[in-house]
């Protein structure tokens, strides 16, 4: 059966289900101010820092009325952000390791699930429509989803990084260190509507963020260890061709992975209503025009580590969120997100 819940159930449903923190803010801390980009951010325009001390923080979504849901990780939830108070509720308690998240047509919530020994993709909200939209490929389960996307037919694009050293090294000791059984390699797949998972890309080191184009023709992807977005055309039955690579990403992380390649630490990305690209690499929000031409870089520091995801929000999607290292930060824009997309 087709879910049907309405973009306006899920906001109204917030209230129901949502706890709040009692969080507010009058004046945020300034961090820092923006570079002049033309036509997406006034020069010395303030980076403020809306929110800070969260188990992680990632994957920002705006919805369309004016609120933002974002995900806490390591602190198993899901929160809705009030950007006129700054007032923080949560609304998934159990979130099964959430790192990304988006929004359905329908109004309900699908996220990427990396909680080891039950890692998937699902539909995480509202909490009658919870449900598996696949959880295996080949056979074998998925070693640590991390971002996604869906188009408006309803399929589902979600990168799968695989696991670094010092995640594999967590693994083992929370196993008492028994040793890690086989993993899937990294790669991207796609979810057909009532489908399974179909492997679309497995040449990259360590994808992670992943986007569609503003047209949905597009899929981008970002590489962690690599300095280009690998860019692909949509065909109609939801794969894709034509790989190639758009821009350069000049960012780079003092972090490694021991993965090798260019270490970016390329993360989620975010386009705006003329087609730009945002991405969160070692040098803060680096911005690309649709062609892969450098615009310009944001320069926010999610301190100690790097920026993980980015996304428009506010009333007007004219906002830019930031999440990274446990802290949300924005940046008013001239840019203007999609208005018909939270994510």
């Amino acid at each position: 059966m087709k879910t049907t819940i309405s973009i306006a159930l899920i906001v109204g449903s917030l209230s129901l289900f949502g706890i709040s923190s009692g969080l507010h803010a009058q004046e945020l801390p300034i961090v820092g101010v923006a570079n002049d980009i033309p036509g997406v951010v006034l020069g010395g325009t303030p980076i403020e820092r809306v929110l800070t001390g969260y188990n992680g923080l990632d994957d920002p979504i705006g919805l369309m009325d004016g609120s933002l849901l974002f995900a806490e990780p390591d602190g198993l939830r899901i929160h809705r952000l009030d950007p006129e108070t700054n007032e923080v509720s949560v609304l998934v308690a159990e979130s099964n390791e959430s790192h990304g998240i988006t929004q359905h047509a329908d109004g309900h919530l699908i996220s990427a699930q990396a909680w080891d020994g039950s890692t998937r993709i699902g539909v995480i909200y509202p909490p009658n429509r919870v449900q598996t939209l696949a959880d295996t490929y080949d056979g074998m389960p998925f070693s640590r989803p991390n971002d996604l996307i869906v188009a408006r037919n309803g399929g589902v694009y979600f990168t799968d990084p695989g696991l670094t050293a010092g995640q594999t090294q967590e693994l083992i000791e929370r196993y008492d260190g028994r040793p890690l059984g086989p993993r899937l390699p990294p790669a991207v797949y796609y979810i057909p509507p009532g489908g399974e998972a179909i492997r679309i890309e497995d040449r990259m080191i360590r994808p992670n963020g992943i986007q569609l184009s503003r047209d949905e023709r597009m899929l981008y992807i970002s590489d962690s260890n690599g300095d280009h977005i690998i860019t692909f055309d949509i065909l109609e039955n939801g794969l894709v061709d034509n790989r190639r690579e758009l821009g350069t990403l000049v960012g780079r992380s003092n972090r490694r992975n021991g993965l090798g390649g260019i270490p970016t630490y390329a993360d989620g990305m975010a386009v705006d209503s003329e087609d730009r690209i945002y991405v969160g690499t070692g040098a803060g929000i680096e911005v690309l025009s649709k062609s892969g031409e450098h615009l310009g870089i944001i320069p926010v520091r999610c301190r100690p580590r790097d920026c993980q995801n980015v996304a428009f929000g506010g009333p007007a999607k004219h906002t830019l969120y930031i999440a990274g290292a446990g802290s949300l930060y924005r940046v008013r824009m001239v840019a203007r997100g999609l208005p018909d997309r939270a994510k």
